[in-house]
């Protein structure tokens, strides 16, 4: 017996092993999943616009059924209208009002941003180095302590440059003579032909507001509940002697109500010989229907028309009739002279005369 048991206790050994190497490949592979994805180190930021084109590299992600287009190192951006928004990964963001047309850059930990037309607005939270470049002028935001730095960057209509350092600095350097020259907070400048000597004070020459993504939360169902007698009555309009009666809209064909109905979800045990019922009460009904407008006709019973009696007219002044009534013809006379005169007349009419 002895021998068999160690023969059996041998037979296992190997088997500790290969199951401690199957659970630790599982956990490695649960963890590899649980892990996020972390973007690539070149990302710069989540863009959106209602007329933008990109170009260069960059990389679509699905974010709650939307597709997102991710810019990153190497991306141009041209604005057509409106205006544009760049979420950063670092935290803070860039709004870009167009026409404008930039590249953006990300090396070393820098974010660099190569502006041609337009204007950009840029806000950041933590400390990301931003170097905007023009064809003339570099501008690099600088922070006061730990304080977000919010400025402004961007051309005008005729051309001139505007710069605004709305929370930090802003060290400007022009490019060929390699003159620099640092605005300070609340600063707002303009530079013409991209001269540091030509600078003169501006006061809201550009202007590019940052967008704040609004993200309207997902509308909760509704369940209707039966109407008590009191909300009913409530609810029920007064009559209005003097309101025009309402017309019911005429209801599409073939309109129906809707019902949908809401149950408990089911329970299996699979160690239960009968399973368990759920409870009626917990079912809920909806009647999804169009509420008509309630119908008020107004108005009175008429009987058939009676004729009104005239009255007679006033007689006028028996001289007044008198006068405009024509004379009656004298009546003819019947006599035998008088039919015997009339008799030689119709004979001889020249006698008459």
């Amino acid at each position: 017996m002895t021998a068999v048991s160690n023969s059996f206790a041998r037979q296992r050994i190997p088997a500790y092993p290969a199951a401690c190497l199957a659970i630790l490949c599982a956990a490695l592979i649960a963890t590899a999943a649980a892990r996020p994805e972390e973007p690539p180190p070149d990302s710069v930021g989540v863009i959106e616009g209602d007329s933008i084109s990109v170009s260069g590299p960059m990389s679509l992600e699905v974010v709650h059924g939307q597709s997102k287009t991710i810019l990153r190192s190497g991306s141009e951006v041209r604005v057509n209208s409106g205006a544009a928004r760049i979420e950063l990964i670092e935290g803070g963001q860039i709004s870009i009002c167009g026409p404008a047309h930039l590249s953006v850059l990300k090396s070393g930990g820098s974010l660099t941003i190569a502006l041609d037309t337009g204007t950009i607005h840029v806000h950041i939270d933590r400390d990301l180095p931003v170097n905007i470049y023009t064809p003339q002028i570099q501008a690099q935001t600088v922070a006061v302590g730990d304080a977000p730095r919010d400025a402004l960057v961007g051309f005008d209509a005729t051309g001139a440059m505007c710069i605004r350092a709305n929370r930090g600095a802003i060290r400007v350097e022009q490019q060929l003579t390699g003159q620099t020259l640092l605005i300070p907070q609340a600063g707002d400048v303009l530079l013409l032909n991209g001269q540091l000597n030509g600078l003169r004070n501006d006061s809201g020459h550009c202007a590019c507001d940052l967008q704040i993504a609004k993200s309207a939360p997902p509308p909760e169902p509704e369940v209707s509940q039966p109407a008590t007698a009191e909300a009913t009555r409530k609810n029920a309009p007064a009559a209005n002697p003097g309101a025009q009666s309402a017309t019911a809209a005429p209801s599409p064909a073939g309109e129906e109500p809707i019902f949908q109905v809401y149950m408990p979800p089911l329970i299996y045990d699979a160690k239960a010989k009968v399973q368990p019922e759920f409870d009626p009460s917990m079912i809920i009904l909806v009647r999804r229907v169009r509420v008509r407008p309630t119908l008020i006709f107004q108005g009175r019973v008429e009987g058939p028309a009676v004729a009104a009696s005239s009255s007679p007219k006033p007689s006028a002044p028996a001289a007044t009739t008198a006068a405009i009534s024509p004379k009656p013809p004298a009546p003819a006379s019947d006599s035998f002279a008088d039919r015997v005169r009339n008799f030689v007349r119709k004979l001889w009419p020249s006698s008459s005369s």
